[in-house]
């Protein structure tokens, strides 16, 4: 019999009317077995997220030693998801234990798992099934980061004769025993962390949307559905800004061959997209456009740089002393530019700029902000001739200037800089060059 490990993000478990939408779906497939959820989200455009709240409760505890006004408010949010539900299930000593915990912790992290940790109890008393606590089962070592191998033999350990379970998302704990979360959307690793463990033929992860989508809906109007990606084309598009799932999710269920299958809560029926290690293309050149905003880049400039040895290493350790990681290094034989994001340069341009002056002798610095990068992605590209015209045709025709282009070794995707206000109209062009 096959398996399927579901994971239901924060609009599907927003309010009653959302829930019972989820029941239904895990009701309508018996192979649905192991549910992970997040916390509530918003339930319109004007409420608020339980993790931003549980995020306030805990600022207010830090401030005046006490949470009670922002916690109030997610008392009454859960009460009220119960009383919706009709659920026979007295939440207020477990309540009283998370705020009064809240009130006493030095790191956010606690506050803010405790909607995931309140949303599966829920979800567990509605199912009917076994409410497993992922503090059981997901482990961080002692630089905080995830403990891949223990993490999985504990939930091979423990779900082992546990025939359906809710697991919450989004937190584990580290060496010193206290709840550590991952990065915000880390519900998505939580599901597939469990879908390794349990040896799951498939991972549906659940949102509102009908999957993964070739451009941003914000800047192309109904754009199309990718109906199949592989891993390598979603770690692209989402590292430059696709966010659908949580970019590191796909490396558990990449190491143990499950496929994962993006779907939409509210419109169960539609097909999704389907995330594979590998697949055959069909007619379209791409697979999707992705980018962010503002990205800054150090122009160096030097004669004969590309014979001097240990030159670029000499530059990387002055932003290795900084704490600054870069995005791109394109080259040339008397010039290195490195694109960083501008956020990373906040208070310390100036220190780098005087670090790499002292590390190497250097004709000209010169520093260009308000950078955009776009990367056009598809796994066909390689085989497809005309794929770079075509693109730089549409740039050229909407009025861009192209102000960087690197392409990967992989042949994989093709990022080009512009300017941030160039940034739209650029995504919107370069779409309609492949798409229209």
């Amino acid at each position: 019999m096959s398996c399927k490990v579901c994971k239901f993000g924060g609009t599907s478990m927003a309010s009653a009317i959302t829930v019972n939408q989820v029941f239904n779906i895990i009701e309508s497939d018996k192979d649905r077995k192991y549910i992970v959820v997040s916390a509530p989200g918003k339930r319109d455009k004007n409420d608020i997220k339980v993790t931003d709240m549980l995020y306030k409760a805990f600022d207010e505890a830090q401030e005046t030693g006490r949470c009670d006004n922002a916690f109030g408010k997610i008392r009454e949010r859960f009460r009220a998801l119960v009383d919706d539900l009709k659920l026979d299930f007295d939440l207020n000593e477990m309540l009283d234990s998370i705020e009064k915990q809240i009130n006493t912790s030095t790191t956010p992290d606690y506050a803010a798992s405790r909607g995931e940790y309140l949303s599966a109890r829920i979800f567990a008393i509605k199912t009917g099934y076994k409410f497993i606590d992922a503090q059981d089962l997901i482990k961080f070592d002692s630089r905080g980061m995830l403990d891949s191998e223990i993490t999985n033999d504990n939930v091979k350990r423990v779900l082992e004769g546990v025939d359906r379970a809710v697991i919450p998302g989004f937190y584990g704990i580290d060496v010193d025993g206290n709840i550590k979360t991952f990065s915000r959307g880390g519900s998505d690793v939580t599901g597939a962390i469990i879908a390794r463990g349990v040896g799951a033929d498939l991972y549906e992860n659940w949102t509102d949307v009908n999957g993964f989508m070739k451009a941003d809906p914000r800047i192309v109007e109904n754009p199309k559905i990718i109906d199949e990606l592989t891993y390598k084309e979603l770690r692209e598009l989402s590292y430059m800004g696709a966010n659908v799932l949580h970019p590191e999710s796909i490396f558990p269920v990449r190491q143990a061959g499950i496929p994962i299958n993006i779907k939409n809560t509210f419109n169960p029926s539609h097909k999704g997209t389907m995330i594979v290690e590998d697949y055959n293309p069909d007619n379209s050149v791409i697979t999707g456009i992705a980018g962010k905003k503002d990205f800054s880049v150090l122009l160096l400039e030097k004669s004969m740089m590309n014979s001097e040895i240990g030159f670029a290493r000499k530059v990387l350790s002055v932003l290795e002393h900084y704490g600054v990681s870069f995005e791109h290094v394109p080259s040339g034989i008397d010039t290195m530019s490195f694109v960083i994001a501008s956020s990373e340069l906040e208070g310390k341009l100036e220190n780098i700029i005087n670090g790499i002056r002292r590390s190497v002798s250097i004709d000209k610095i010169i520093v260009y902000n308000d950078m955009a990068l776009i990367a056009t992605v598809g796994h066909g590209m390689a085989r497809r001739k005309g794929t770079s015209a075509t693109l730089f045709n549409a740039l050229a025709n909407a009025g861009v200037n192209i102000r960087m282009i690197d392409q990967g070794s992989s042949e994989l995707n093709i990022i080009v800089g512009v300017d941030n206000s160039d940034y739209e109209k650029a995504i919107e062009a370069i779409y309609n060059g492949f798409e229209k």
